[in-house]
C-alpha cells in the first residue's frame, strides 16, 4: 500500500509541477484533483487498516462515507487529517458538479466549479494551497505508517 501511495503522489506532483507548467489547462486541473482524491483515499484506507490490525479500531468501514464518518471520529486529534478532510469531500463531489474554464493556455488559468449555493475558483494559487494542506498530511501520513 505504501508503495501505491508514494506512486500516487509522485504522479501529483508530476502534474502540479510539470504538466500544469507546460499545458495550463482545466484538464489538468482536474486529473490533478483526481490524483489527490486517489492519493487521500488511499492513504486513509492504509491508515485504517494499520489501525484496525492493531486493534485501535473495531472494524475497516464498509463504504466511503462510513470512511469519513470513521476518519472525523477516530483521528480528531490530528489536525492535518482533519483539514485534508474537507478538501477530500470537495474533490469527490467536483466530476459531478458544473464547471467553466477560463484562460485555458494562459498563466491566469482558471477552472470555476459551481456549487449550489457558492462558486469556488481553483487557479494556480488556490492549487497552491491545496498542495500544502495536501502535503502537511502526507507527513502524518508517514509518521503513522512508518
Amino acid at each position: 500500500m505504501i508503495e501505491e501511495i508514494i506512486k500516487e503522489k509522485t504522479s501529483a506532483d508530476h502534474l502540479m509541477y510539470v504538466s500544469l507548467k507546460y499545458t495550463k489547462t482545466c484538464d489538468v486541473i482536474l486529473n490533478l484533483l483526481a490524483r489527490w482524491k486517489s492519493l487521500i483515499e488511499l492513504s486513509f484506507d492504509t491508515i485504517l487498516e494499520k489501525d484496525v490490525s492493531n486493534g485501535k479500531i473495531p472494524r475497516m468501514p464498509a463504504t466511503p462515507k462510513e470512511r469519513i464518518g470513521f476518519i472525523r471520529k477516530y483521528y480528531k486529534k490530528s489536525e492535518e487529517i482533519q483539514e485534508v478532510l474537507p478538501l477530500y469531500i470537495f474533490f469527490r463531489r467536483v466530476p459531478d458538479l458544473n464547471k467553466t474554464r477560463e484562460g485555458e493556455f494562459r498563466k491566469n488559468v482558471n477552472l470555476k466549479v459551481i456549487e449550489p449555493g457558492k462558486t469556488t475558483v481553483i487557479n494556480l494559487e488556490k492549487l497552491a494551497e491545496y498542495y500544502d494542506i495536501v502535503e502537511k498530511f502526507m507527513g502524518e501520513v508517514k509518521k503513522r505508517l512508518l
